[in-house]
């Protein structure tokens, strides 16, 4: 299940490389896909601990009581989704980001 989430960060990567320009790239593309980044590389980073967590105290109780498998399936995969809406945030702000202009004065 972890290994998805390390797919996830590849995914926002390869989506950020293809938005960088030599030519003109302003500073709003840049804190956008710096926000992309770190959307995706935290939540991430929140998923994967919870996955380690509940993972390593599920397979501890499985030993015990052979019920709590389902629970801890379904726990295991809300902690996934965890990285799954990091990843939405991620490409929302990495693909609107090219196309947004910053004009700081617009009258002048």
């Amino acid at each position: 299940m972890a290994s998805i989430i390390g797919i996830y960060g590849l995914i926002i990567a390869v989506i950020i490389t293809t938005g960088i320009t030599e030519d003109n790239y302003p500073k709003y593309l840049g804190f956008s896909h710096l926000a992309a980044g770190l959307a995706v590389g935290l939540s991430g980073l929140g998923a994967g601990m919870t996955i380690g967590i509940v993972g390593d105290a599920g397979v501890r109780g499985y030993a015990s009581q052979n019920k709590i498998f389902v629970a801890m399936i379904l726990i295991l995969i809300f902690a996934e989704a965890l990285a799954l809406y990091g990843l939405i945030i991620g490409l929302i702000l990495g693909s609107r980001s090219s196309s947004a202009k910053c004009n700081p004065n617009p009258a002048g």
